[in-house]
Formats: structure tokens, C-alpha cells, sequence
């Protein structure tokens, strides 16, 4: 892999991609982009525009995008390592456009950046939160796990009480660990 904004990726990485996408990592331009997939997810808590486009500049580093062959953002996961456990990887979000949905997508891109932040940073862990009944999130997350050798221990991270108002689910941390990569 080339440390450049697109990857080439191996043919094994690239199987469940179309001929001509790239994986790497977002750039400032990509955040109207990735605002957009999260907020035609409907499942994703939508953040400010703004927000996305500092997280392209803040966190390039641990996120990653998946661009159609005419360069357009239609997949992204985003992350960062935690502060106070720098060898985990926490995956904030993870969008990939409708229409290219069912194809392994997500998992090619969790795969690819969990593998990039391991070799620059040495994590051993990826954490991420799923609201229950999100059961898409949890086969992903399940499925990573068993390619990568490692368990899931699930908690409550945050009761559906620790949010303002009543419209917000439990989040429940899901710690994929130990890691090979």
C-alpha cells in the first residue's frame, strides 16, 4: 500500500470493490460527502456538516474513505484513538451509499483501515458503540472479529438515561480484542 490520499489495494482487499474505486484516507473536500451518507443512512446520528469536514482534517489518519472511479465519497468509516488507551481504535461511523449496500463493503473498509492504524499506531483493539436492534452493525462488527481471531464483550457505554430528552437508544460497547492481523 502507497501512503498517498488513494490506495491501490491488493486484489484480495479489492474483491468486493468495482473496477477503478479507491480506499484511503478522507480529505477535507470528501465531508459534504460523508455528511451526506450518514444522514441518507437513517441510522446514523447525523452530525453538523462542519463536523464532518473537521473530522476529515483532524482524523484522516483513522478514517477512511471508498471512492467510486470518478473520485465521488460512497463509503466511509470513521474513527479515533482513544485517549486514554491509545492502542484502541474507536469506529465512530461507518456509511456506505445505498445503492452499493450488501456488497461487503463496510467490511472491506473496517479491514483496510484497522489495518493501517495498527501498523502506524500498533492497536489491539477496536472499539465501536451499536444501539440495540441494529442488527446490520452487529453482523459487521461480529463478522470482523472473526476474521481478525478476536472476541466481542458487550456493555452498556451509555444508558438511554445519559441522553437529553427521550429520543435516544442505549449505546452498547462492543470491544473487539486481542487483534492479528
Amino acid at each position: 500500500m502507497t501512503t498517498t490520499a488513494h490506495t491501490t489495494l491488493a486484489r484480495s482487499e479489492a474483491a468486493d470493490l468495482p473496477e477503478g474505486w479507491t480506499i484511503g484516507r478522507p480529505e477535507v473536500a470528501d465531508g459534504a460527502q460523508l455528511w451526506r451518507l450518514a444522514r441518507e443512512s437513517e441510522v446514523l446520528d447525523v452530525n453538523s456538516s462542519y463536523s464532518y469536514l473537521l473530522w476529515c482534517r483532524d482524523f484522516a489518519d483513522t478514517s477512511v474513505v471508498v471512492r467510486d472511479g470518478r473520485g465521488r465519497a460512497v463509503g466511509f468509516v470513521t474513527g479515533y484513538l482513544r485517549p486514554d488507551a491509545p492502542r484502541t481504535l474507536l469506529v465512530w461511523q461507518v456509511a456506505v451509499d445505498a445503492s452499493h449496500r450488501g456488497r461487503g463493503i463496510a467490511g472491506t473498509l473496517l479491514d483496510a483501515l484497522s489495518r493501517r492504524v495498527a501498523g502506524a499506531h500498533g492497536i489491539d483493539a477496536v472499539e465501536t458503540t451499536i444501539t440495540p436492534g441494529n442488527t446490520a452493525s452487529e453482523r459487521l462488527f461480529d463478522a470482523f472479529a472473526r476474521r481478525h481471531g478476536a472476541r466481542v464483550d458487550r456493555a452498556v457505554l451509555f444508558p438511554a438515561a445519559a441522553f437529553p430528552g427521550d429520543s435516544h437508544d442505549a449505546e452498547v460497547l462492543h470491544r473487539i480484542a486481542p487483534l492479528s492481523f
